[in-house]
C-alpha cells in the first residue's frame, strides 16, 4: 500500500489530470502485474504448519462437495467470522481507496494532500498491524478486539464532525491516522482470531469465505455507500455512521466468538478450536 501511494502522488505530480483519467490510469495496473512472480515465489517459498503438511500428505483429499457440506455445518462460525471482518473491510477501504476522493471531492483539497494522507496510512499501517499483533500475543485476543471496535464506535462520527467543520491537511491526516491506529490494532487481532477459531477440517474454506463476503457485502461498497450518504443527507461527516455500523459488528462478532471461550491467548488457542467446533 505504501508503494501504490507513493506511486499515485508520483504520477499525479507527472502528469495533469487530464492525461490520467485519459490514459494514465493505466500505469498502476501494468505495474502492479510486476507482483505476479512475487506471488509464486513466496508461495513455494513459504512453510506448511505441521497440520496441512499432514493432511496434504494424507490418502484422500475432501472433494469440493464435502467441503460444501462441512461449511454448512459451519455455518455459524463463517457468519461470525463475516461479522468480524467487517470492521476490518469498511475501515480499511475508507482510510485507503476513499480517502484520495474524500479529500478531493468533499474536504475540496488538493490532490497531492489527499494522496500523501493516504501514504501516511500505509505507513501507519505497516507499523501498527506487527505491533498490535504481537500485543494480543500478550493480553489475550478479545480486549484487543472489545477495546478497538468500541473506540470505533464512540469516536468515529466524532472525528469526521470535527475534520468537515474546518477541512484542512492537518486535520485530515490526523482524523485518517486515528482511524489507521484503529483498523491496524483491530485488524493484527482479527486475522489470527478468524483463524483460530475457524475448525481445522474447514479452515482454509471457512476463513475464505468470511473474508470474500464480508469484502464483497460491506467493504467494498464502502465509497459508493459513504458518497451516496454524504449526497442523500448533505453532511459531510455521515460517513462515520457507516464506520460505527461496521464497528458494531465486530463486536457482536467478538461476543459471539468468545462468549463459551476464554481470552484467546498463544495458550488456549488450540482449546478454543475445539471450542468452535
Amino acid at each position: 500500500m505504501v508503494f501504490v501511494a507513493l506511486l499515485g502522488v508520483l504520477l499525479s505530480e507527472l502528469f495533469p489530470p487530464e492525461t490520467m483519467m485519459d490514459w494514465g490510469w493505466r500505469i498502476p495496473f501494468l505495474i502492479g502485474c510486476l507482483i505476479v512472480p512475487l506471488l509464486f515465489i513466496l508461495r513455494r517459498s513459504l512453510n506448511e504448519t505441521e497440520e496441512f503438511e499432514q493432511r496434504r500428505h494424507a490418502a484422500s483429499h475432501p472433494q469440493p462437495r464435502e467441503i460444501l457440506l462441512r461449511l454448512g455445518q459451519n455455518w455459524p462460525i463463517v457468519l461470525i467470522g463475516m461479522l468480524m471482518v467487517t470492521m476490518t473491510t469498511v475501515s480499511f477501504y475508507f482510510i485507503t481507496a476513499y480517502t484520495p476522493t474524500f479529500g478531493r471531492e468533499v474536504l475540496k483539497l488538493g490532490n497531492i494532500e489527499s494522496l500523501v494522507v493516504t501514504l501516511c496510512v500505509g505507513i501507519s499501517n505497516l507499523f501498527w498491524l506487527p505491533v498490535m499483533g504481537a500485543a494480543s500475543d500478550r493480553v489475550g485476543r478479545r480486549p484487543v478486539l472489545i477495546t478497538f471496535t468500541s473506540l470505533m464506535l464512540v469516536t468515529a462520527y466524532p472525528a469526521l464532525s470535527w475534520l468537515v467543520s474546518a477541512p484542512s491537511f492537518p486535520r485530515l491526516l490526523a482524523v485518517e491516522l486515528w482511524f489507521s491506529f484503529i483498523y491496524a490494532s483491530y485488524n493484527g487481532a482479527m486475522v489470527v482470531t478468524l483463524t483460530e477459531i475457524v475448525p481445522l477440517h474447514v479452515r482454509t474454506a471457512g476463513f475464505s469465505v468470511a473474508y470474500s463476503l464480508a469484502t464483497a457485502l460491506f467493504g467494498g461498497f464502502t465509497p459508493a455507500v459513504a458518497t451516496y450518504l454524504i449526497h442523500a443527507t448533505d453532511n459531510r461527516a455521515v460517513a462515520g455512521l457507516w464506520l460505527m455500523f461496521a464497528a458494531g459488528c465486530g463486536l457482536v462478532a467478538t461476543w459471539l466468538a468468545f462468549r463459551n471461550a476464554p481470552a484467546m491467548s498463544p495458550v488456549t488457542a488450540s482449546s478454543s478450536i475445539e471450542t468452535a467446533r
